[in-house]
């Protein structure tokens, strides 16, 4: 057939079907556009976290630590490790957020007591682990009097250049003008447990004399080979005289925190656009099979007068495939300024990449899966136009072999007991009984949909659930307060631990404390000795969940899954750990999930009264206190213990997860919501034009179109309601698991997640919000019907 015949063809059947046609073009629209943007975003954060890490050089291994320094311990270890490329020792000094306030010039201020993560203070570091100006990813150096503000502090406080910093020291206030803000390749994310705050070293020397801060160190190493890091921190924590008071971090565990928060978006929108493509395909198949079957005197003709079936399923199969195309590329367009918008604050974060090869072939290749995906159904499909019996589909107009009734039966009425006010009703269930093959579409699409915007907001809820610390390695409790190793004033961990026990003991709105002493034990692992930090307290009547067996007792031990993987070890099985040469033989009573420290941690039982490197004390209180004006009390009198409520230490810990969570929840909801109305009106237009001849009957019988909108009404609920009811049940069910494996696949810590749903929103609000956009598009699409011109039904 001539080309542009093929196109006079096409032209002519799209102006036909507009409606039908717009529908489908927008579902595949919205395919093409979850697929490129989800491809341009995991491009855009892996070449953002990348450049930041080109640029700012950040550790391969660093070890945290709160106390004196073996310098020369740290160096005999640099000399006998030649794969070591360079190695430093960054100083720090931390504040309080309530200690440290800031003022705009003209009127305006506040403090930084929301945030609850540590506030260090540090001068630039000479050959790596830069802290980059937010502007140009310049490294730069401030003056005396000069700050530099990080990033993440500016979006959270609205802090601008010309603003001044004050810092409530021990000797009185410091004043720093800010001067610009900066990016951080170690302590971007909120995951991080501290945020960096860049000054001059005059102005650093200054701080560290005037006391209130505490002093901390980061002992940091590059290498000439990364695959060298795991040998290096078992070498490293293998030597006692090294400094370990702190925790241990990886390349690995840097570039993982920072890229879950928008890699959970840039995931939430793949699996978005994976369910809308089979939507879209389920749609692209009922399409065809209706126009064959509407259409079929014609392709039967076509084959009559010698037309090969391959040029008639091209004919058809170039409809769609111009469609798709269309779709794609209007996605593709839509994406790229959306996925702009959307990845903002991450280049704020980290940095902005440049445009590379990459940065075009990613959403290219994710648009033409869309596409080949499509067109590959389409040629499935369209292969019944070499199955169709001429004189078969020109005397009875079949698309395939007549079904016929058995012998011996009678058809039964579908009218037979009904009674006569409900004759509508029970025409419309028969027609749903006899067609479920066809109407499956529906409940289909929208239990996939209910899947689509359902798990997202389930995860979002756990996230930022009071009960997720049990995730995280803790107890349920009100408080959670954290004491180093030293105080502001030097003041050892052990009085701060006494200090903050003797005022909780003596607070009548306090219920029951717990206590933990961090020690830093070894065991023998793969290589040798090797460092494991252990919490000894209590255990007997903690609420932490385990994945498998309990809390430890006595001659026991727990292990975070990370570790029991590390060391190959399961419930009932021997572990010996040693501390000041004395080893202890222990049996591994349970295992959990941790996400602090890296997820390397264990539990252990027993009574700690002094010699501990850090305390944690759990807070629980009578009901009716407020954990937040009594964290607030708190700080302020035991200045070394860092009080913080539970619910606001799991909520900062994971904002930065929760906001990309939430932005996920609400992207998917607005297109699951747009595409399940459209798929209804399309399905439905399709359904109207097949049963145009029986709608004339009834219509010239004598049924009002008020009833025959009701039968459209009944059936289209039906469907909806089955799908809606059946993903909620998927979601409840599968859905943990699927995220559960996601999370143990990414090495967060977590093996096994059991979602905290907000009932109201996935279970009440998520489904109303469903059954009205099916219910929306099915009153729309009723409207075709009207009173006195049956006969329309028969053209």
């Amino acid at each position: 057939m001539p080309h542009h015949l093929y196109l006079r063809y096409i032209r002519s059947d799209l102006r036909r079907n507009r409606a039908v046609t717009l529908c489908l073009a927008l579902v595949l629209t919205l395919s093409a556009f979850l697929m490129a943007g989800g491809a341009i975003m995991m491009e855009r954060l892996a070449g953002s976290v990348g450049q930041i890490f080109t640029v700012a050089k950040p550790p391969h291994f660093l070890q945290m630590h709160q106390g004196a320094l073996d310098r020369p311990a740290l160096y005999r270890f640099s000399v006998d490790h030649p794969e070591i490329e360079a190695w430093q020792i960054s100083e720090m000094i931390g504040f309080d957020g309530q200690a440290i306030t800031w003022q705009r010039p003209g009127g305006g201020g506040g403090d930084l007591s929301a945030s609850l993560i540590d506030n260090l203070f540090v001068t630039q570091n000479r050959q790596f682990d830069f802290l980059l100006n937010t502007a140009d990813d310049t490294v730069p150096r401030p003056a005396a009097g000069e700050v530099r503000v990080p990033v993440a502090y500016q979006q959270q406080f609205g802090l601008r250049a010309g603003d001044r910093l004050r810092i409530r020291t021990g000797s009185g206030t410091t004043s720093l003008r800010i001067t610009g803000f900066v990016r951080d390749a170690q302590m971007a994310s909120s995951m991080s447990s501290a945020i960096r705050f860049l000054v001059s070293p005059a102005d650093f020397q200054r701080l560290s004399a005037s006391g209130g801060g505490i002093p901390e160190s980061i002992v940091e190493y590059r290498l000439r080979d990364t695959a060298g890091i795991g040998n290096l921190q078992r070498d490293y924590e293998a030597d006692p005289a090294l400094p370990r008071n702190g925790q241990a971090v990886t390349l690995v565990m840097i570039r993982l925190v920072n890229m879950v928060s928008d890699g959970l978006v840039a995931i939430a929108l793949v699996f978005a656009s994976l369910l809308l493509i089979v939507i879209a395909m389920l749609n692209v198949r009922l399409l065809i099979r209706a126009t064959l079957e509407d259409e079929i005197h014609e392709i039967a003709t076509m084959r009559t007068i010698g037309l090969p079936a391959r040029d008639i399923s091209s004919l058809y199969g170039l409809r769609y495939g111009i469609l798709t195309l269309a779709g794609c590329l209007v996605g593709g367009a839509l994406a790229i300024p959306a996925v702009g918008a959307m990845t903002a604050p991450m280049r704020a974060t980290f940095a902005d990449p440049p445009i590379t090869w990459i940065t075009v072939a990613a959403p290219l290749l994710a648009l033409t899966v869309v596409l080949g995906i499509v067109m590959w159904l389409c040629r499935a499909t369209l292969r019944r136009v070499r199955r169709i019996d001429i004189v078969d589909a020109l005397v009875h107009g079949s698309t395939g072999p007549r079904k016929g009734r058995r012998r011996g039966t009678a058809p039964r009425s579908r009218l037979a007991g009904a009674r006569p006010g409900r004759l509508w009703a029970r025409l419309a269930l028969a027609e749903l009984r006899d067609e479920r093959g066809r109407w499956v579409l529906l409940p289909v699409v929208f239990g996939l949909t209910t899947v689509l915007v359902t798990v997202p907001a389930n995860v979002l809820a756990t996230f930022q659930s009071p009960r997720f610390g049990t995730y995280m390695g803790a107890p349920s409790s009100d408080m959670r307060a954290d004491i180093g190793s030293a105080a502001a004033s030097g003041e050892p961990a052990d009085d701060a631990h006494a200090r903050l026990r003797s005022r909780l003991a003596g607070d009548t709105r306090v219920s029951a404390t717990h206590d933990y002493a961090q020690l830093l034990y070894q065991t023998y692992g793969e290589d040798g000795w090797e460092t494991i930090r252990i919490e000894v307290g209590d255990y007997s009547h903690t609420t932490m969940v385990f994945l498998s067996g309990a809390a430890p007792s006595a001659g026991q031990i727990a292990l975070s899954a990370l570790n029991a993987d590390k060391y190959g070890l399961s419930v009932g099985e021997p572990i010996s750990v040693r501390r000041d040469d004395r080893s202890q033989p222990l049996t591994v009573s349970g295992i959990y999930q941790d996400v602090t420290s890296g997820g390397y941690t264990a539990k252990m039982q027993g009574a700690i009264t002094a010699g501990a490197d850090r305390w944690t004390v759990y807070i629980d209180l009578d009901p009716g206190a407020d954990p937040v004006s009594l964290a607030r009390q708190y700080n302020a009198a035991v200045p070394g213990a860092s009080v913080i409520p539970m619910l606001e230490y799991v909520t900062q810990t994971f904002s930065y997860a929760t906001d990309a969570l939430r932005t996920a929840s609400l992207v998917t909801l607005g297109l699951g919501l747009a595409a399940s109305a459209l798929i209804t009106a399309l399905f439905l237009r399709l359904r109207l034009a097949r049963s145009r001849a029986g709608l004339a009957t009834l219509s010239s019988i004598g049924f009002p179109s008020t009833e025959l909108r009701a039968q459209l009404w009944l059936k289209a609920v039906l469907a909806v309601t089955i799908g809606v009811a059946a993903g909620s049940i998927i979601a409840a069910t599968l859905a943990g698991p699927a995220v559960s494996a996601l999370l143990s696949g990414l090495g967060t810590g977590i093996t096994r997640l059991t979602l905290l749903p907000n009932p109201w929103i996935s279970y009440l609000a998520y489904p109303l919000l469903l059954l009205t956009a099916g219910a929306l598009a099915t009153w729309v699409t009723a409207r075709q019907i009207r009173d006195g011109r049956p006969l329309r039904w028969l053209s």
